[in-house]
Parts: C-alpha cells; structure tokens; sequence
C-alpha cells in the first residue's frame, strides 16, 4: 500500500496532471482534447497520461484510433483519504481547532429574534 500511495502522491505533485485529472471530473476526453488544453507537446502530454494511469487514477481505452481517458476517483479519494486519516485524524483536527478558537460567549442576535424585530 506504501508504494500505491507514493505512486499517488507522486503522480499529484505536478499540476498539469492535477489539471488533467480536474478535467476529467465531468467524464472521459480524449488523448487529443485533453492535450489542446494546454500548451505542451502531444508527447508530453502523453507522459503525464502514462504517470497519471501507472498510478492507478486514469483508465484508457480504445475507441477506433482515439485513446479515451476516464478519472478512477474512487482511487484518488480512498487513498488521500488513508493518508489524511493516518496523519491528520479527525479528534486531533478537532482538538487542535478548540485549542485555536477562543472560547467566548456569542454576541450576535439570533436570527428568530431578528426577523420578529422587522
């Protein structure tokens, strides 16, 4: 699971792949739609593909001589969601944010109160 998540995590740190995978949020594209959107070489484009797919958050298939990209985000939440879990559980987040938050009694109106005011 540790190298899963290092291929993960490896394939997020550059931002053409995070701008690929946001792209393929609302369904497939092709290798070639996807490659118009940025101003990079087809070839390059065609790496950041590969990485994004070794890593387990892109399928492809074929569709006569195009290659089609689909996002597998099942993939991508489960495994940032791991990492977040182990690193950042969900009472330390909240104790820590207590700790932060100064405890003081609300001055601001209700909003029941306001609106019978009106």
């Amino acid at each position: 699971m540790a190298d899963a998540a290092s291929d993960i995590f490896a394939a997020l740190a550059h931002p053409t792949r995070r701008q690929i995978l946001q792209d393929l949020k609302d369904g497939e594209l092709a290798a070639g739609e996807i490659a118009a959107r940025f101003n990079a070489t087809g070839p390059t484009i065609s790496r950041h593909l590969s990485v994004l797919r070794q890593a387990g958050l892109v399928t492809e298939r074929r569709d006569a001589n195009r290659i089609l990209y689909s996002l597998v985000g099942e993939r991508l939440a489960l495994s940032v969601g791991d990492f977040l879990s182990t690193v950042c559980p969900e009472q330390i987040v909240l104790r820590e944010v207590r700790k932060r938050t100064p405890s003081r009694p609300s001055t601001r109106t209700p909003k029941a109160a306001k609106t019978s005011e009106a």
